[in-house]
């Protein structure tokens, strides 16, 4: 690949890389892995992959990793992973929400930069307890909004920036999903934890994907939320967190946003798409077609962007554009964009890249929104601003 040759070019040395969570049929463990991998950034050398030991080494066995690197907790992967001369460099933090502020915080603390999948942590307290953690030998955090690494969302943070579209006026994105439209048994893991507040936290559908569509229409239009006004709704008999949300939003300057996430929309299977219009024009982005945007200047024809086409983009996005046009890059791909520029980050050769990558910030806000839009919803959608929780 493009990617390997230029690392091969320079010297770079692939960041050793560990893993906490993902193990033997979790989802998002595999997309990391890919992510991880895929421009040959990183190399996994070791894991605590699940919280039952024998499930943890059988995962360590199947992914190749040396027996005494398969560890079955994170403190003492951190702890034995520190100690080692050849030991991990990043850890990646892929477990449900309420096990994501332990490992960062036994990360940090030992020096080892943690990539760690959305939201930030369970609860807006955990997140805040997150930022006073003093990272030894200056550790990095990576917060995986993946969304954020498609080429066309980086043009259209670029649009945004340099005028194109005039003051921001409307923001709407949305995030419908079908696949919680009946009510699920334990033996459904990727549902059961999601649906469930201990381990889930305070948003059920919210903080799951509401919190990507959030991050996505904040990265693109880089506008700060003042206030929400939001109807969160459980369809579903007996479930305990919400599986649809209606969101108003307030934003400084004076635009207006809505945000719709649901997993109860029957025939949506991940609808996630952004439109942004400004006083001069507008921008229309759809996750399941990324290759492709609109943007239309008011009274002019529409225009239709292509990735690795006719734009010009900017060299934090262009970097990435892996294949000539009209060969399609998605959801790895974008993923793995967030990946090698951290990576970068980490090597100190990618300061360019460090606005553009996911915070512990973002998670913390990320974190207040949920917070804000809870509290709304159990007042009656009453406008809650985020500087109050």
């Amino acid at each position: 690949m493009i990617r390997e040759k230029e690392m091969a070019e320079n010297g770079a040395k692939r960041i050793r890389l560990g893993m906490v969570g993902g193990g033997t049929g979790a989802f998002i463990g595999y997309v990391h892995r890919i992510a991880a991998r895929l421009d040959g950034d990183y190399d996994l050398v070791a894991g605590a992959l699940s919280s039952r030991p024998e499930v943890a080494l059988e995962s360590g066995k199947n992914l190749g990793l040396a027996e005494d690197r398969i560890y079955t907790s994170y403190e003492e992967m951190a702890k034995a992973e520190a100690a080692r001369p050849d030991g991990i460099e990043a850890v990646s933090i892929v477990t449900p929400n309420h096990m994501h502020y332990g490992p960062a915080k036994a990360f940090l603390e030992a020096g080892i930069h943690v990539i760690c999948d959305k939201p930030i942590t369970a609860t807006l307290e955990d997140a805040r307890k997150l930022t006073e953690i003093k990272p030894k030998n200056g550790a990095k955090f990576l917060l995986t909004h993946n969304y954020t690494g498609y080429p066309l969302i980086r043009q259209a943070r670029e649009l945004v920036a340099s005028g194109a579209l005039g003051k921001i006026r409307v923001i709407q994105v949305e995030y419908p999903q079908d696949w919680l439209t009946e009510a699920t048994g334990d033996d459904n893991k990727q549902a059961a934890w999601r649906t469930d507040p201990a381990r889930s936290g305070a948003g059920g559908c919210i903080g799951d994907i509401g919190t990507h569509a959030y991050n996505l229409a904040r990265f693109v239009t880089n506008l700060k939320t003042e206030a929400v006004s939001a109807d969160l709704t459980a369809f579903v008999p007996g479930r305990q967190l919400d599986d649809n949300v209606h969101i108003m939003l307030r934003f400084e300057g004076g635009a207006k946003g809505m945000l719709w996430a649901s997993q109860v929309a029957v025939g949506c299977e991940n609808g996630l798409q952004l439109r942004v219009y400004g006083d001069k024009g507008g921008i229309e982005w759809r996750q399941d077609n990324p290759n492709y945007m609109w943007f239309t200047e008011f009274g002019k024809p529409k225009q239709l962007l292509t990735r690795g086409g006719s734009i010009s983009v900017p060299p934090a996005a262009s970097m990435n554009v892996r294949i000539p046009s009209g060969h399609p890059e998605g959801y790895l791909e974008a993923f793995a964009t967030i990946y090698s520029q951290f990576a970068a980050v980490i090597r100190g050769d990618g300061a360019e890249f460090e606005s553009l990558l996911p915070s512990m910030a973002d998670g913390v806000e990320g974190m207040q929104f949920i917070v804000a839009s809870v509290q709304s919803s159990q007042n009656d959608s009453k406008w809650t601003k985020l500087s109050d929780v």
